[in-house]
């Protein structure tokens, strides 16, 4: 029988020179055949993937194919501590006590950040705690613990030993990330001493607040809206008990409405300082600190 040679091109398809007609369907069924093949290999495996989010067992099936669009991380608010005590002193009572923290962060000069407890669990790390209206934080919060020898307060402005730069680089690469990861808003990246002021004075006046807020992580003050206000209640004396109260309570912190300076109030008052007028902690309403508080945006940052 005479084969019937094909031309060298074919509309669509570049056949080699004299390719038989045989070979040339033989070669095209081929083709086929495998891509046939992998689609049922394609169809095989979404079969088993909708199989494995069907999980059955007991009175019912668990369906998990369907995802919704309404929700956002259970965690709002990063909590910063320091350990008031060495690296593996910390570690022990942070591993072996009722008391923990997600992360820690060494000071060695090459930092080490300790995971200890994962970021869907609540550590136990702020204990009776109040930000914003929110009480009890644990569950909404993550735990950074930065291992530091601690501050004894003072009335000379000492703000105790200073934190080594690397570990402060990498307190803020961590607390960026966990930021990031869910959505916490600078206001929301506090102290110990921020929410719980009436127990607590860490991570103490040493802590770079600035630095963190000027690298993106955290919250600062209006500093030309301060100098004005500050050269204000120079003039005209700073506002009473009542506004500093109400302003507290804007920006976050816990306060009794009392309308005079009661122990609750001067201990916020510190802790304000501790955060933002760390140069100086003394519990007094002074000018100054009136001053970066009326400055201190509700939300977000002032740089």
């Amino acid at each position: 029988m005479n084969e019937f040679v094909l031309p060298q091109y074919q509309i669509g398809t570049r056949l080699q020179p004299q390719k038989t007609l045989f070979t040339f369907v033989r070669d095209q069924a081929l083709a086929t055949l495998a891509c046939c093949r992998s689609l049922l290999v394609v169809l095989l495996l979404l079969a088993l993937a909708g199989c494995a989010s069907q999980k059955s067992g007991g009175p019912y099936q668990l369906d998990e194919t369907l995802k919704a669009n309404g929700k956002n991380s259970r965690i709002d608010i990063i909590v910063l501590h320091y350990t008031a005590s060495t690296k593996p002193s910390a570690l022990l009572t942070l591993t072996n006590r009722e008391v923990s923290a997600h992360y820690v962060v060494s000071d060695d000069s090459k930092p080490v950040v300790y995971k200890l407890v994962d970021e869907n669990l609540s550590a136990w790390h702020a204990g009776e705690s109040s930000w914003y209206g929110r009480t009890f934080i644990n569950p909404r919060s993550i735990g950074i613990e930065i291992v530091h020898p601690g501050w004894a307060r003072n009335s000379s402005g000492d703000a105790g030993p200073l934190f080594p730069a690397p570990q402060i680089d990498a307190v803020i690469t961590l607390t960026r990330e966990v930021a990031k990861r869910h959505g916490v808003a600078p206001e929301n990246i506090v102290g110990h001493s921020d929410v719980a002021p009436l127990r607590k004075q860490d991570p103490g006046p040493a802590f770079p607040w600035k630095k963190l807020a000027q690298a993106g992580v955290g919250r600062w003050f209006d500093e030309a809206a301060a100098d004005k206000y500050q050269a204000e209640y120079v003039r005209y004396g700073p506002p009473d008990a009542g506004w500093f109260q109400k302003q507290l309570k804007r920006v976050g912190y816990s306060v009794p409405e009392s309308n005079y300076f009661d122990a609750n109030t001067l201990h916020t008052i510190a802790a304000f300082q501790m955060h933002y007028r760390p140069e100086l902690v003394n519990s007094k309403p002074d000018a100054q600190t009136a001053a970066r508080l009326r400055a201190l945006p509700t939300n977000g940052s002032g740089l």
